[in-house]
């Protein structure tokens, strides 16, 4: 397995291939933006963040979508990036990203492989948490996605996404990236 990242035009050239439709290229690309933008801001507050990282992670977050658009995505995401040869953060970011993360427990009633599926490192953090940001390819407020999430996900999940929210708002503080 390459620990290289791919270049954007490589990360892109694989979401085609593997099949994602347009409109969730540019979720992901709209996703991409957003998350540079706030690695940077972590990154100007003295924060340790591979940026390159985050925008490829980000870029290639939902390439599970190819295959399915339920919440296993990710877990196909995981399969379609480790066929792919990527490198293992990459392949991080895709597992942890839906929601605010999934617990072993809940990751268990679902029938997937035992893992880990909360987002871990910053860069995980913050392609999950910017994912919860775009709607589409539009930004929207945290408080439309947890109203949104509400009507279907366990209060539990939900305050994993609050927990976010509220580690991600400390860590940029005022930031002009958020929506």
């Amino acid at each position: 397995m390459s620990e290289k990242l791919p270049s954007r035009e490589q990360a892109l050239q694989f979401l085609r291939q593997s099949g994602c439709k347009e409109n969730v290229i540019r979720h992901a690309e709209a996703v991409t933006q957003l998350a540079v933008e706030i690695a940077k801001a972590c990154k100007e507050r003295g924060l340790d963040v591979d940026l390159e990282l985050v925008e490829i992670g980000a870029l290639l977050h939902d390439i599970g979508r190819a295959k399915t658009h339920s919440v296993y995505h990710a877990v196909i995401g995981a399969e379609i990036a480790k066929s792919l040869g990527l490198p293992e953060q990459v392949i991080s970011i895709i597992k942890r990203h839906v929601g605010g993360g999934i617990t072993a427990r809940e990751a268990k009633k679902l029938g997937w492989p035992k893992d880990i599926y909360v987002p871990q490192t910053l860069e995980e953090k913050i392609v999950s948490y910017t994912d919860k940001l775009i709607e589409g390819s539009r930004r929207v407020p945290i408080e439309r996605t947890i109203e949104i999430f509400s009507r279907e996900l366990p209060s539990s999940a939900i305050a994993r996404i609050r927990r976010l929210h509220g580690e991600m708002s400390a860590l940029i503080g005022d930031s002009k990236c958020l929506p």
